[in-house]
């Protein structure tokens, strides 16, 4: 690899690795606080919107309302990705991820005042949705931009997976705050609790905003970004052109998710209304376990986007799709048993195998693209999948268990989830270790 060509900043090498670290780290905070504000609705959603919204409906049916509302930030994500991508592309990666974290925060801390069922009847249910779209649009945008704002400040490209893996690990960071807060607030009384206690956590997320931005106005453009300028590469209309250029990469990214995304929030929200209300296990039992699988994931997401630089990007994924596909059985099975400890064990182990497609996903869809579609293509591919896998898991898991009273039904989906990810990802290219720096033509 010629890295004066890749390359085209001033900066020494010592300097360099400087930015790098820094890129990496202002990815990796700001991911996570946007995760914590997206994670904070979906963990709350199966504990108390359906008592507060929809007071009047069956607890099934409030618990499948309350999820309709969290699949409408999904919904949003696309839109996030087309905006933001477009944005990205044109303006560069850093003025974006500034923008994605303003909004997503602001829209977080608006839920901490919106009124419920008993003050202003169905209008609380309105309002939650708007913001809950806005909270979509905002995460929809962010992904693309921290993953690329790491990798492409790596210059040795047999680090890519492991330097792409660090924003990912903003994810399970998010994951831990998010249910952390709840846990902390959920110690006062029930009452205390539905009253007030769970707007706290929305509140603070105005903090974490501060911080997170703080951050990021201290990085530099990545020197992919700077090059593009520098050539007069920059497109007009990204988003347009990568649907001309890159349609199969972007739907392959999109079906290759199924199987990582929809377990995930399957074994991170649908768990809350499954566990409460069919194990008859308590709120704090599960939000420790979940917590507990979050900090597993801390060590996991990182490793495993290291190993895909060893065995390959697709050969990673596609063992990761398998394991996802069988342990849903398991998974299940371990749940049922009704023994506390089981369940707890069931828990933290469920992100493992998530973690391993999460690892070296960000690689592997990111260098599907080329450098001046890049942020369009990536999260567009990335963020369509939650049309399709993550904002209906929880919604289909709910009325799979209502309709056939048998937690069997929701592992089948997951198997089904797997075959479709496994399709997808044996018909991407993979790029490990291959230079992504320059405009290559596709293979």
């Amino acid at each position: 690899m010629n890295i004066s060509h890749a390359d085209p900043t001033p900066l020494s090498s010592s300097e360099h690795q400087v930015q790098l670290r820094r890129a990496v780290i202002a990815s990796t905070i700001g991911t996570a606080i946007e995760w914590y504000d997206f994670f904070l609705y979906s963990t709350v959603t199966g504990l108390v919107f359906a008592k507060l919204f929809f007071p009047h409906s069956d607890p099934w049916v409030g618990t499948l309302e309350a999820f309709a509302i969290y699949a409408v930030g999904f919904i949003a994500r696309p839109v996030g990705a087309a905006i933001f991508g477009h944005y990205g592309d044109r303006i560069g990666r850093k003025s974006t991820l500034i923008a994605t974290l303003l909004l997503m925060g602001l829209a977080t801390f608006a839920v901490a005042l919106v009124p419920t069922y008993q003050s202003v009847g169905i209008w609380g249910a309105v309002i939650l949705t708007v913001l809950r779209f806005v909270q979509g649009i905002g995460v929809g945008g962010e992904w693309g931009g921290s993953v690329l704002m790491s990798m492409e400040w790596a210059r040795n490209d047999r680090t890519r997976g492991l330097i792409a893996s660090w924003p990912q690990f903003g994810v399970p960071c998010g994951l831990f705050l998010s249910n952390l807060a709840v846990l902390a607030f959920s110690q006062m009384s029930g009452e205390q609790f539905l009253a007030w206690g769970w707007r706290i956590p929305f509140a603070l997320s105005l903090i974490l905003v501060g911080v997170g931005l703080y951050i990021r106005l201290g990085i530099m453009e990545t020197p992919v970004f700077t090059r593009l300028i520098a050539e007069q590469k920059i497109e007009r209309t990204p988003m347009l052109q990568v649907l001309i250029e890159h349609p199969k990469e972007i739907l392959c990214s999109a079906f290759a998710r199924m199987a990582e995304q929809a377990p995930f929030y399957i074994f991170t929200a649908f768990i809350f209304s499954y566990g409460t209300q069919s194990l008859h296990v308590s709120r704090d039992f599960l939000l420790t376990a979940v917590l507990t699988a979050s900090v597993l994931s801390f060590v996991s997401i990182p490793f495993f986007g290291h190993l895909s630089d060893q065995i390959g990007r697709k050969n990673m994924y596609m063992i990761g799709a398998v394991v996802t596909g069988v342990f849903g059985f398991i998974y299940f099975g371990m749940l049922n048993t009704g023994s506390a400890v089981v369940i707890f064990v069931a828990i933290i182990l469920s992100l493992v195998p998530h973690d391993m497609m999460y690892g070296p996903q960000a690689a592997l869809i990111a260098e599907s693209f080329t450098g001046r579609l890049r942020y369009s293509g990536a999260s567009l591919g990335y963020q369509l999948a939650s049309v399709i896998a993550g904002g209906p898991a929880p919604l289909i898991a709910t009325w799979l268990y209502g309709t056939y009273k048998s937690a069997t039904a929701i592992a089948i989906y997951i198997a089904v989830c797997a075959v479709i990810s496994l399709i997808a990802t044996a018909l991407m290219t993979d790029y490990t270790g291959r230079d992504i720096s320059g405009e290559y033509k596709m293979q």
